[in-house]
C-alpha cells in the first residue's frame, strides 16, 4: 500500500488541490520546468499561460502521471503522481491539445471506445452519455464520423469522452484553438457548469481573452513561474500605461515601427483605426514625440503653414495581455526584413477580386454567392464560425477548387483563363501544416525556392534569418514546435515576393508573442503595398484588418471596418462592445431575422 493510501481519506482529498512543489523535468540537457512551485484548488479555472516552449504541456502530463518528475514532487487530491499513479489515471481526465480521438469512427463508437478505456460500468453508460450527448449538443450526430465534425464540434465531443468517468480533475490542453468565438463561448459555458467546489479545472491557453476569463492564472516562460494570481491583479501592474494612439487612420500601420524603435514602447498593436501602445512610463516621453512620430508616418495637419501632428493619445483600460506582454519584457523588436522580397507594389486599384463565388458539394452550398473586392495593398479580414465556408472560399481564390457559379481574378488575372499566370502573382499559407513534413527545414526552403524559381539562394537565406530557423535546418519539418511550423510555413509562401498573399488561419494555436512577430510582417507587407487576406479565430488580430467580412452559413452578413461592425451592435447595455461581441452579436442577429421569416 503506498504512502497516499494510507492516508485518512478526509486527509487525502482536503481542499481538493493539486500542489506543486519545487517541480523540475529535463530533458537531456534541455530544462523544461524549474523549480516550479504553485497550489491550484478547486471550484475554480485555473488557466495555464504562457509562450511556446514554456512547459504548459509538460507540466499537465506531470499533473496526470503521464511523465515522472526530474526533481520535486506533485500531488493531486493527495495522491504522489510518481508513486500512486493508477490513482492518479483514476481521478484526472486529460484533454491532450491535438485532436485525441479517432477520426475514422462515428460519435458513438468514440465514446464507446473511450468508456471501455475508462472502466465505465456498462449499465451506466446509457444514461451517461444520453447525459453528455445533451450536455454538448452532440445528440443529434452520434453517427457522424468524427473526422467530419466541425472544429468546435470535435473539441466538444473530447470533452465528452473525457467527462465520461466524472473525473475530479479536469485538464485541458488549449482546448479552444482553432475554435471560432461562438463554439469557444459554448466550452467556457459548458467548463463553468462542471464547476463545483471540489472539481479541479486546469485550463492552457494561447489566447489571452480566454485566459482574462479564468478565475486565477499561472503564467510560464522558460520553465519558470512568472505569475500566480488572478488576471485582474496582474493587468493593474500597468495601469496608466496603456493608451489609444489615434488620428493616423489609413497610415496607422506606419506608426508600428518607430514606436517600437522608442525605448519606452512595450507593445504596440493596431486596434481598430488606433494603435494600442503600451509604455515603460506613464506617457509622458511618447506625448512629447508625438510630431516626430507624425512626421515619420506623413500624419499631419498644416497649421499657420507649420505642420502639426494631429495625432491624439488617451489612456484606456490595461487588459491581461498588457500586462502580459509586460511581464515579458515587451515585444521582441524584430526588423521587416521579409518585406525585403517585396519591391513597392504602389497603391491604388482593385488586387483581388470576388464575383458572385459558389460552391456546391453535392446537395450542399459551402459558399453562397459570396463577392467582394479587396484594394492594394489592403489586409482584408475573412471571419466566421467553423464551417461558415471561409476556407473554401479561400481554396476558389487560390485556384484549388473549381466555382460552381461565379468566379475570381488575382491581379487582374482570372482564374478561368489564366490559371497559372494568376497563381504565380500570390502567396498561399494553408489553415493546416501543407508543407513536407519528411523533409528538413532547408530542404521544403529550397524545394520552394526552387519552384519559384528563386536560382541564387539568397532567398533561403533571408527566410532563415528573418524566421530564426537556423536552429532548426536539419530537423525533419513535421517534428518542428508548432510556432516555428507556422514560421516555416510563412517563409515559404511569401520568399517570391508575391502581389497577393492568402493567410488561411496563419497564428492559429501560436503564442502571443510570436503572433506579434507574424503580424509585424504582415504589416510590412502591407506597408510595400502586397494585398494580404486573411481568416482568423483571434479577433485582436481582425482589429488589425482595414476591412472584414462576416460569413456565416456560406454567405456574407456584415462588411466593413473593424470599428464600424463594432458600432453597429452598440446598445445602451453595451456601450463600447469589443469585436467579440459584434462578431457573436452579429451572427445572433442573422439566426433571430431567420427565425421571423415565415416558412411557406
Amino acid at each position: 500500500m503506498s504512502p497516499a493510501e494510507k492516508r485518512p481519506p478526509a486527509e487525502r482529498f482536503s481542499g481538493s488541490q493539486v500542489v506543486v512543489e519545487g517541480l523540475v523535468r529535463t530533458f537531456g540537457r534541455r530544462i523544461a520546468l524549474d523549480g516550479i512551485t504553485a497550489r491550484v484548488a478547486g471550484g475554480r479555472i485555473t488557466g495555464l499561460v504562457g509562450p511556446d516552449g514554456a512547459g504548459k504541456t509538460t507540466l499537465l502530463r506531470l499533473l496526470c502521471g503521464l511523465l515522472t518528475p526530474t526533481g520535486g514532487r506533485v500531488t493531486v487530491c493527495g495522491y504522489d503522481t510518481a508513486a500512486d499513479a493508477d490513482a492518479i489515471h483514476e481521478r484526472v481526465g486529460y484533454m491532450p491539445q491535438r485532436f485525441g480521438l479517432y477520426e475514422d469512427l462515428t460519435v458513438r463508437e468514440n465514446m464507446d471506445l473511450y468508456a471501455e478505456l475508462r472502466s465505465v460500468p456498462r449499465e451506466e453508460r446509457s444514461a451517461r452519455y444520453a447525459e453528455l450527448l445533451a450536455f454538448t449538443g452532440l445528440g443529434p450526430f452520434t453517427g457522424r464520423l468524427a473526422g467530419r465534425l466541425s472544429g468546435g464540434m470535435k473539441q466538444k465531443l473530447g470533452l465528452a469522452c473525457t467527462l465520461l468517468s466524472r473525473p475530479p480533475v479536469l485538464l485541458l490542453d488549449e482546448p479552444g484553438v482553432g475554435v471560432d468565438p461562438l463554439a469557444r463561448r459554448e466550452l467556457w459555458r459548458m467548463v463553468r457548469e462542471l464547476l463545483t467546489p471540489d472539481r479541479i479545472v486546469v485550463w492552457s491557453t494561447a489566447y489571452l481573452d480566454e485566459a482574462e476569463a479564468c478565475d486565477t492564472v499561472l503564467l510560464l516562460n522558460e520553465g519558470r513561474l512568472l505569475y500566480d494570481g488572478t488576471p485582474k491583479d496582474l493587468a493593474k501592474r500597468v495601469e496608466g500605461r496603456v493608451f489609444l494612439l489615434g488620428g493616423a487612420g489609413g497610415r496607422r500601420r506606419k506608426l508600428i515601427a518607430p514606436l517600437m524603435e522608442r525605448k519606452g514602447t512595450l507593445d504596440a498593436v493596431i486596434q481598430g483605426s488606433s494603435v494600442r501602445v503600451l509604455t515603460s512610463d506613464d506617457g509622458t516621453e511618447l506625448r512629447g514625440g508625438l510630431d516626430a512620430l507624425s512626421r515619420e508616418a506623413e500624419v499631419f495637419v498644416e497649421v499657420e503653414a507649420e505642420p502639426s501632428s494631429r495625432l491624439a493619445l488617451r489612456p484606456t483600460p490595461p487588459r491581461f495581455e498588457d500586462a502580459f506582454m509586460q511581464l515579458l519584457g515587451g515585444a521582441r523588436r524584430g526588423s521587416g526584413a521579409v518585406a525585403e522580397f517585396f519591391g513597392e507594389k504602389g497603391t491604388g486599384g482593385v488586387s483581388v477580386e470576388a464575383r458572385h463565388l459558389t460552391k456546391r458539394f453535392g446537395s450542399f452550398t459551402a459558399v453562397d454567392d459570396v463577392s467582394f473586392s479587396i484594394g492594394q495593398g489592403e489586409i482584408f479580414g475573412l471571419l466566421g464560425p467553423n464551417g461558415a465556408g471561409k476556407s473554401t472560399t479561400f481554396k476558389m481564390m487560390c485556384g484549388l477548387l473549381t466555382p460552381t457559379e461565379g468566379g475570381c481574378a488575382v491581379s487582374g488575372l482570372d482564374f478561368r483563363t489564366a490559371p497559372g499566370a494568376a497563381r504565380a502573382k500570390l502567396g498561399y499559407m494553408a489553415q493546416k501544416f501543407s508543407l513536407y513534413g519528411d523533409l528538413t527545414v532547408l530542404q521544403n526552403l529550397r524545394f520552394f525556392s526552387g519552384i519559384y524559381g528563386l536560382r541564387d539562394g539568397a532567398a533561403v537565406e533571408r527566410v532563415v534569418e528573418t524566421f530564426d530557423l537556423g536552429p532548426y535546418l536539419s530537423s525533419r519539418a513535421g517534428s518542428l514546435p508548432l510556432g516555428f511550423k507556422q514560421r516555416l510555413a510563412m517563409g515559404c509562401a511569401v520568399m517570391h515576393g508575391p502581389d497577393v498573399l492568402f493567410l488561411d488561419e496563419p497564428t492559429s494555436g501560436v503564442d502571443p508573442v510570436t503572433r506579434r512577430e507574424f503580424w509585424t510582417c504582415i504589416n510590412s507587407f502591407a506597408l510595400k503595398g502586397v494585398t494580404v487576406m486573411v481568416t482568423t479565430h483571434f479577433m485582436d488580430e481582425a482589429e488589425y484588418c482595414d476591412r472584414i467580412a462576416l460569413v456565416y452559413r456560406g454567405r456574407t452578413i456584415a462588411s466593413g471596418p473593424p470599428d464600424a461592425l463594432k458600432a453597429s451592435v452598440r446598445t445602451d447595455e453595451r456601450p463600447d462592445p469589443t469585436l467579440e461581441e459584434a462578431f457573436i452579436a452579429l451572427i445572433e442577429r442573422q439566426d433571430a431575422a431567420g427565425a421571423a421569416i415565415p416558412k411557406p
